[in-house]
């Protein structure tokens, strides 16, 4: 179950921080996932701690962080120093989409939206030429950029015409980022209603995917012979696992709900037992809990273990039966 409360995500990111000090190699993955929950619980001062934590380090990517804190930083009255850490991310240029998204939302958020449009077209300048395509993360720039020049008020250009094309959802963007929607909500007309509600859950479906990017929900995979010895060593765990055909239908199946209900971004890690008891010994809870193997997924998640569902069809199926995907679980 995903955090929902205050005191759960403050909980979260507890566990997350020990698990940082256990294993000091993924420190930057796990303390940045801690500071989202405590900035979901409202404990931003908490939060701030953590990223001046790793910036006091030699982080691998030291702009997102930077970016992060000044988002968070804005959130509860330090505006000059967020302020101040965007400008210096700008004048950096940092080669990653990722912190140009952050400080430009975070412009946006905050009513900047002509300085979050130069922003979202700096980043577009530096990283978009027309000799490499575009990825995920540039685009997901180009769709930022889109909807804030419609707030705006700004004409089209070649910039949000991509934006459109590249769009997959059912909404078009040129509606989804229309600032006279808000009016809809005012309406009498049951129809209007149900198409207003109809964009925004596409607009939230847009959000939480671009939230969920650098954790994937991720299921656990246990091989065949791993599977074998977690149930000769923990035989209660039997009802959760009653035969590995059965727990690889049973990682296809949850994968494929999750499709359906509009979660994004999936992932499976594959499990060891070895790990796993290593992982039950740092949360002083036995391993023959099953309450523990989807934080055991979780962790190895938030720790860059997961592969990315569902794989190419003609690739190796993720079940390692070296059957391509189409013809083994991906088959219909």
């Amino acid at each position: 179950m995903r955090p929902d409360t205050p005191a759960e995500h403050i909980a979260e990111a507890e566990r997350l921080i020990r698990t940082a000090t256990r294993y000091p190699e993924d420190q930057e993955p796990l303390l940045l996932q801690a500071a989202a929950h405590l900035e979901l619980a409202d404990a931003r001062e908490r939060a701030s701690a953590l990223y001046d934590r790793l910036l006091a380090g030699e982080p691998a990517d030291p702009y997102l962080i930077k970016a992060l804190q000044a988002a968070n930083l804005w959130e509860y009255g330090h505006e000059p120093e967020a302020r101040a850490l965007i400008q210096g991310i700008r004048a950096a240029s940092p080669a990653d989409p990722a912190p140009w998204e952050v400080i430009a939302e975070a412009l946006e958020a905050h009513d900047e939206l002509a300085a979050s449009e130069e922003c979202f077209t700096q980043a577009a300048t530096l990283l978009i030429s027309e000799d490499a395509p575009l990825t995920p993360a540039t685009t997901a720039l180009l769709t930022g950029r889109h909807r804030v020049r419609r707030l705006l008020g700004l004409p089209h250009d070649d910039w949000d015409m991509v934006a459109d094309t590249r769009h997959t959802g059912p909404i078009p963007l040129d509606e989804l980022h229309d600032p006279k929607r808000i009016w809809a909500l005012g309406s009498d007309d049951p129809a209007e209603l149900r198409a207003e509600i109809a964009r925004l859950r596409a607009e939230l479906g847009d959000r939480r995917a671009a939230l969920s990017r650098p954790f994937p929900v991720a299921i656990l995979h246990w091989p065949q012979r791993e599977l074998a010895e977690l149930l000769t060593g923990y035989p209660t765990l039997a009802s959760e696992y009653p035969s590995h055909e059965a727990h690889l239908a049973q990682v296809e199946a949850s994968l494929r709900a999750l499709t359906a209900s509009g979660t994004t971004n999936l992932g499976i890690v594959t499990a060891s037992v070895p790990s796993y008891e290593a992982f039950a010994a740092s949360e002083k809870t036995s391993p023959a809990s099953p309450s523990l193997l989807p934080e055991y997924a979780t962790t190895l998640a938030a720790r860059g273990k997961a592969t990315p569902w569902p794989p190419p069809p003609n690739a190796p199926c993720w079940c390692t039966s070296t059957k391509p995907y189409s013809e083994c679980h991906g088959a219909t």
